[in-house]
């Protein structure tokens, strides 16, 4: 996923003064994870550790094309395997693929410098590659979810849109081999941080065009990371081992992951417990507080909001009233202290703390407060008779939607019990395996579903553009006109006070017509043996593993 461009920020918090000099401090420390370079450890010698880490994703990756990819398991594995014109470290956006870059006086024209850097098959990487993959996002057959992500750039929407046919008037050119033009529509402050994002990354094109199933497999994958893949038993494990041929492989200390993909928490912890993991971000929600507390897990922040997502096409969700009295229904205080048990917080709206406004220099949430009352039992019941179902009578049969794992399970059943006995309706849960689940609710075959989105930058508009009519993530169907044009004009602008107006004005539209349902603010919670070093641990959910070793696992 992408990060936010906090050394701009920097530069805006300075302007700003004092007190918004202290909340950069806190968003940098909440982005720079545990045990980074430069921090305790780094620089020492691994000593005679063998240099593999065994590490727990959860589930199979959907995908790890960087094309079609939405979610942060696939990231976290196309992170390791691939890299962009820049990559997101531990001092913010670092030099990448782009040895060097240059930005016009207006903003609107990044040239990027490439280094000398090779494909893991030893082809050169090559501008034309990032032509390619940024084109092919476009091309509306590819039907690539996160197409908006490059709208910022010249004419990619029209193109993406079907508007614009000719790929040559999109702001994206090769001047030769090693310098690559990007021409933007407006100027864009979290810019070159985007261009750490997955989808912005660059595929091997002949590996593309001669295999549609390139992707899917270890022995036909074409790389340009730290890491390759050595091998994928899918449902099983992805073995990545050091890649010889990554530009920067000195930096590289870890020879192997082993990367397992454990489903159910307990099991993961007694994996870990016994050894045979060194890292797991799968944990049993019931065994939590007791981790926490004995220090076998660890929590870090996380920019990120789990809600409900209302099929708003379909009937009886297509009533905001309903959506309201679903949303009102919920006890978030109870699901975050009986259930959760992490520090996550109860949501009520939508953009999660962490995220400053570089005008007022406030947070962005506490600068736009609540927008409405946790567990208001009486106004949910009062929306819902307004209806036409009083006390949840003549309620159509429902169904809400999760992936299966031991926290979505508990929060499922919480939903459902509060759902009965506050508004006397009664709900079925259905689960799917992850890459199930996500294709379903894309085509919206559901009623109900959980949601979960986490920032991709250090803007409030990787929240709220998810919602603009017809956006590839935008799974729930809400279309709003005027929620659309102040989005749409927030990104034509580089007025920051205008920016944030706009889109404080927009999650209000959002939350007035409850088109989704927020619950709770995440956090990260992990669990990591000591011996494992150098780990970068963003609030933007990613984990990258190119500067982590292994030390002491011997002792």
């Amino acid at each position: 996923m992408a990060y936010g461009g906090w050394r701009w920020f920097w530069r805006r918090f300075r302007r700003a003064g004092g007190a918004a000099l202290v909340s950069a401090v806190v968003v940098v420390a909440a982005l720079g994870g545990c045990g980074a370079p430069g921090s305790s450890g780094d620089g020492g010698a691994a000593g005679g550790d063998e240099q593999v880490l065994n590490d727990n994703i959860g589930s199979e990756p959907p995908t790890l094309d960087p094309a079609l990819m939405t979610d942060l398991t696939s990231f976290q594995i196309v992170n390791s395997v691939m890299e962009g014109l820049t990559r997101i470290g531990p001092d913010g956006v670092e030099p990448g693929m782009a040895e060097t870059w240059d930005i016009s006086d207006d903003q609107l024209t990044y040239t990027f410098h490439l280094r000398d850097a090779v494909w893991q098959n030893g082809d050169p990487v090559t501008a034309n590659d990032f032509v390619y993959a940024w084109l092919r996002v476009l091309n509306p057959e590819t039907a690539a979810p996160y197409a908006y992500q490059l709208y910022y750039i010249k004419n990619a929407e029209a193109y993406n849109s079907g508007e614009l046919t000719d790929p040559a008037q999109v702001g994206v050119k090769a001047l030769d081999e090693k310098t690559l033009q990007v021409t933007l529509e407006a100027p864009t402050p979290y810019f070159l941080s985007l261009t750490a994002f997955p989808t912005l990354m660059p595929v091997h094109q002949a590996t593309v065009e001669s295999n549609p199933n390139w992707a899917g497999e270890a022995t036909t994958y074409v790389g340009n990371g730290p890491f390759k893949i050595a091998e994928w038993v899918h449902d099983s494990h992805i073995d990545l081992v050091k890649s010889d041929t990554y530009w920067d492989k000195d930096t590289v200390r870890l020879e192997k992951m082993h990367i397992v993909m454990v489903n159910e928490g307990s099991t993961a912890e007694t994996m870990f417990a016994n050894g045979d993991l060194d890292s797991n971000g799968n944990l049993n929600p019931q065994d939590v507080p007791q981790l926490l507390a004995s220090g076998e897990a660890k929590t870090s922040p996380m920019i990120s909001v789990t809600s409900i997502y209302f099929n708003t096409k379909k009937e009886p969700f297509d009533d905001p009233r309903v959506r309201k009295a679903f949303t009102l229904a919920l006890d978030r205080k109870a699901i975050v202290e009986q259930i959760l048990k992490g520090g996550q917080k109860p949501a009520l709206a939508f953009v999660p703390f962490g995220i400053p406004n570089p005008v007022s220099g406030k947070d962005f949430r506490e600068e736009a407060g609540d927008y409405f009352t946790d567990a208001d039992v009486e106004t949910a019941r009062r929306l819902l008779a307004e209806a036409g179902y009083p006390n949840g009578q003549g309620f159509p049969k429902v169904t809400y939607l999760y992936n299966d794992n031991d926290t979505n399970r508990a929060l499922a059943e919480a939903y459902q019990q509060m759902w009965k006995q506050n508004l006397g309706v009664q709900v079925e849960l259905q689960s799917m395996e992850w890459k199930v689940f996500l294709e379903t609710q894309r085509q919206g075959n559901y009623d109900l579903s959980r949601g979960n989105w986490v920032g991709d930058y250090l803007d409030p508009m990787t929240f709220l553009d998810l919602w603009v009519t017809g956006g590839g993530n935008n799974r729930i169907g809400w279309s709003n006109p005027e929620y659309d044009r102040l989005i749409a004009e927030a990104k034509a602008t580089s007025d920051q006070e205008i920016r944030f107006r706009n889109m404080h004005e927009a999650e209000r539209i959002l939350m007035d017509e409850m088109a989704i349902g927020p619950i709770f603010f995440g956090v990260n919670v992990y669990q990591e043996k000591p011996y494992v070093k150098g780990v970068f641990r963003t609030a933007l959910g990613t984990t990258d593993y190119k500067w982590a070793y292994i030390e002491g696992k011997g002792q």
